[in-house]
């Protein structure tokens, strides 16, 4: 008889929650145990396949991606630093560096700081740096610090590859929404990839069973994006093109991915359209955007 939804495989009376992390078959909640991400079924749990561990000891693969990503944010930043300080850079500060060298917008300049080029004319290039430079130290720091604590968890999760293009797309849409909702704004930092992770751990959550109501994630979802439409000077459209960019790509990797006999290249190719789609679309709306001077 078809019943419409998933039995657990040990109790075949019971409705199944969630499937097992390990492998992939349904379980009740009587046969979930807790696992750094989501739930074992008791005979992978038993084979210790995975120990089950809490914390910081959960992360048994050092988030080497994650690393390299903080390390290049915080060395961009130094290198900044130390061109300004050599006096070869005529503009004199570290925040007029960022604004030179990093921010997206403007295509015909802006009328207070004189700044022009951006996207528009033809700096494309922008909608990935703009992603590695930070305007002042406590802005890289807490940028590093969230990417820290978000970045092991994901990256623990998806394996580096994954977690790599879920940044990178991330990365684009944050900067191609910041562009459309913002594009006389100096934008640039991490904050637009680091909300794409918490779209996609958001969805691994929804994969392993977890309504997005009870995600461990919400409480902190909810609070930034409160911070992001109270507090002037952040970018709407950075934080929200990313958590958007994000989601998709955990929604293509987490759901999409599990469904049986599905070509396990197609997700890859939808974090590649939206990707792209971002860079074309950014590309497009910066030419075509003239800008307010009165």
């Amino acid at each position: 008889m078809e019943t419409g939804y998933q039995t657990c495989y040990r109790h075949p009376d019971q409705q199944a929650g969630v499937v097992c992390q390990r492998c992939d078959r349904p379980i009740c909640p009587q046969c979930m145990h807790q696992a750094s991400v989501g739930f074992h079924c008791p005979e992978c749990t038993k084979q210790g396949a995975q120990k089950v561990y809490q914390g910081i000891s959960s992360l048994q693969q050092r988030p080497i991606v994650t690393e390299i990503l903080m390390g290049t944010n915080v060395a961009v930043f130094i290198i900044g630093m130390l061109i300004v300080a050599s006096g070869d850079y005529l503009g004199g500060s570290i925040t007029r560096f960022h604004l030179d060298f990093a921010s997206i917008a403007y295509t015909h300049g802006n009328p207070i700081t004189g700044y022009s080029g951006g996207v528009g004319g033809g700096e494309w290039y922008r909608l990935v740096t703009s992603g590695f430079v930070h305007f002042g130290i406590i802005h890289l720091a807490v940028n590093m610090y969230s990417l820290w604590i978000l970045g092991r968890a994901a990256e623990q999760y998806a394996g580096r590859l994954k977690f790599g293009i879920i940044y990178g797309v991330s990365l684009l849409a944050g900067s191609f929404g910041s562009l459309v909702m913002e594009p006389q704004a100096l934008s640039a930092g991490a904050s637009g990839a680091i909300f794409g992770l918490m779209g996609a751990m958001f969805l691994a959550f929804r994969a392993q069973g977890i309504p997005l109501s009870r995600s461990p994630l919400l409480s902190v979802l909810i609070l930034n994006l409160i911070i992001t439409f109270s507090v002037p000077g952040i970018s709407i459209g950075a934080h929200v093109g990313g958590l958007i960019g994000g989601a998709v790509a955990g929604w293509a990797f987490f759901d999409l991915a599990r469904r049986p006999g599905l070509d396990q290249r197609i997700p890859y190719a939808i974090c590649g359209v939206v990707a792209v789609a971002a860079v074309v679309g950014a590309i497009v709306f910066a030419q075509g955007y003239t800008p307010s001077l009165g």
